[in-house]
């Protein structure tokens, strides 16, 4: 069935779905109730999996690699949408939407997958194949607010609320994916014992050339100075908002609503001191120090 189709569609799914916890990360119901196949999902040595909190440069990371594995070619980097050229592995969708973990089963090799899950509930498979991952990280204040906004459009996520009500869910890790801060670390800590590029957004803006080319040293990919620059302009913010293939602005409003706030809004880093209070930003701060404490991880909240 077609996306367009889906639009008309009265269905029980196009309302939000109820939310359950494994391992203490809430999780939607339909990976709630399919979690044996996703914990048993089957990775592959030349696997590449890009791994993120949510709302935390997913989509650019995925189209920065594309485009790497395509050589800079722009038309076969449109070949289909984003999710459907690299499947998110613990999407699993009730008929007739789609599945990222079916696409993924049914994906021939090499394939470079997606996901948000924290690093202990990552598939054991990839540790075992030692397959690659690429993590891309971005600082909470940033996450917070277009997770937020995120959250109001996509159906398929809690309602945030109001966003003083927000805050505290995201503080406390009541949100998808569960909390930011054992997100952030527990990747942190698992980098030098596995094939992972730790990678950040602040970085990604200030000098995309600089992290472009740690990205093709990890793939172990070669390309000219011409290509790079054509990656980097093709999968700046602006060219990525109006490319319908990484928008997501083919999905119908019963599952992402654009007029509410579009999937892709600013991209930007500091866009949170439009948002919190200085209340909120006091607090925040405070509870973000006790839960950050004894990491050396470092994010920057403005570039």
């Amino acid at each position: 069935m077609s996306l367009e189709k889906m639009n008309d569609l009265n269905l029980k799914e196009s309302t939000r779905p109820e939310n359950k916890e494994i391992n203490g990360v809430l999780m939607n119901k339909w990976i709630y109730d399919n979690w044996d196949k996703v914990w048993n999902f089957q990775a592959k040595s030349d696997d590449l999996l890009i791994a993120t909190y949510a709302k935390s440069g997913t989509t650019w990371t995925q189209e920065i690699v594309d485009m790497i594995q395509n050589d800079g070619n722009v038309e076969k980097c449109q070949r289909a949408n984003t999710f459907d050229r690299q499947p998110f592995i613990e999407w699993i969708m009730p008929p007739p939407f789609h599945s990222g973990f079916d696409l993924a089963m049914k994906m021939p090799s090499p394939r470079t997958l997606k996901t948000h899950l924290p690093v202990q509930m990552v598939p054991p498979s990839f540790w075992k194949e030692n397959s690659k991952i690429i993590y891309m990280a971005r600082n909470a204040k940033d996450c917070l607010v277009s997770y937020y906004h995120f959250s109001r459009m996509n159906k398929y996520v809690p309602d945030p609320g109001t966003f003083e009500e927000y805050i505290e869910a995201f503080m406390n890790g009541r949100v998808l994916w569960g909390s930011w801060y054992d997100h952030v670390k527990g990747w942190w800590d698992a980098k030098d014992k596995h094939r992972i590029l730790y990678l950040f957004y602040e970085d990604m803006k200030e000098n995309p050339k600089k992290e472009i080319l740690k990205i093709l040293k990890f793939m172990e990919k070669d390309i000219s100075e011409e290509i790079l620059n054509k990656i980097i302009h093709h999968t700046s913010f602006d060219i990525m908002k109006q490319n319908p293939m990484a928008n997501y602005t083919t999905l119908p409003t019963s599952i992402m609503d654009h007029s509410i706030s579009p999937f892709m809004r600013k991209g930007i880093t500091g866009d949170w001191k439009n948002h919190f209070t200085v209340a909120q930003n006091e607090k925040f701060d405070e509870d973000y120090k006790k839960k950050m404490e004894g990491t050396t991880l470092i994010f920057r909240t403005e570039i």
